[in-house]
């Protein structure tokens, strides 16, 4: 639902004070944090889950812009974002780590995303790939490569439920969802997490650019594997903030060129 030259009804910005390059927080509390990385940062609105924050990089308009957890959410903050004007979106995230190369503290750059989510299935087919924009994900790779931050590039799984990963043996359909999570890790998927599968593929709807990384919060796995134990959790997103500030700061310089 667009509302031309008016406030947008969930995020209650309108054209003019959006920038065109967006990073997509899902926690309204992480976005003063992040717009303290942009020149002159100021507080645009909030409503709902959705915080806004505004500031300049490399004179360019960028906006921080909560969505809460899940796709359904992130879907309605991508719709209206893009019709006040935005259309490069880098969500920051975090995630829980699968593949057992990946460490608490990690930054995962996510190459694709696995669809275990229901909001990407009322834009595309489940045969249609989420994946990110290429040039977005190569600016991701090279700012954390500039920043020496480590940093894994792979597929991370999109799901709906955080209790149906972290307790799936309580829930009736435990033993499709056990199922499902044994062909991710024999699929050498890196992460899981709740918005990427949504974000790329209502990206793709709008002919958006879109990227997504995150910072590990722990690995199960690796836990079950006897290499980790809950005492390696890590909850300082700030790596991940600065890769994403970074990669936007890399995409703005390239399109002026």
């Amino acid at each position: 639902m667009f509302y031309e030259n008016k406030k947008q009804y969930h995020i209650a910005a309108a054209k003019g004070e959006i920038g065109g390059y967006c990073i997509l927080p899902g926690d309204p509390g992480r976005c003063e944090k992040i717009a303290a990385y942009l020149d002159d940062p100021y507080h645009l609105v909030t409503n709902r889950e959705y915080n806004i924050f505004c500031g300049t990089l490399c004179g360019e308009l960028v906006t921080v812009c909560s969505t809460g957890i899940g796709g359904p959410s992130t879907a309605i903050a991508v719709e209206e974002l893009f019709a006040c004007g935005a259309h490069t979106f880098i969500r920051i995230g975090t995630c829980g780590g699968i593949d057992t190369r990946v460490r608490a503290g990690d930054a995962v750059i996510a190459s694709g995303a696995v669809r275990q989510d229901g909001t990407s299935r009322e834009y595309a087919p489940i045969e249609f790939p989420a994946v990110p924009d290429t040039n977005v994900l190569f600016a991701l790779v090279r700012a954390a490569q500039s920043l020496n931050i480590p940093y894994h590039t792979g597929v991370a799984q999109s799901k709906d439920s955080f209790y149906g990963q972290h307790s799936p043996t309580r829930m009736p359909v435990s033993s499709e969802l056990l199922e499902k999570w044994e062909a991710w890790k024999r699929l050498h998927v890196l992460a899981s997490e709740m918005e990427a599968a949504t974000l790329f593929t209502v990206g793709a709807a709008l002919d958006a650019k879109c990227g997504a990384v995150f910072h590990t919060v722990w690995n199960q796995e690796r836990a079950n594997a006897g290499l980790d134990t809950n005492k390696n959790e890590s909850h300082d997103t700030d790596s991940a903030i600065r890769i994403a500030v970074e990669a936007i700061r890399l995409l703005i310089k390239e399109n002026k060129k």
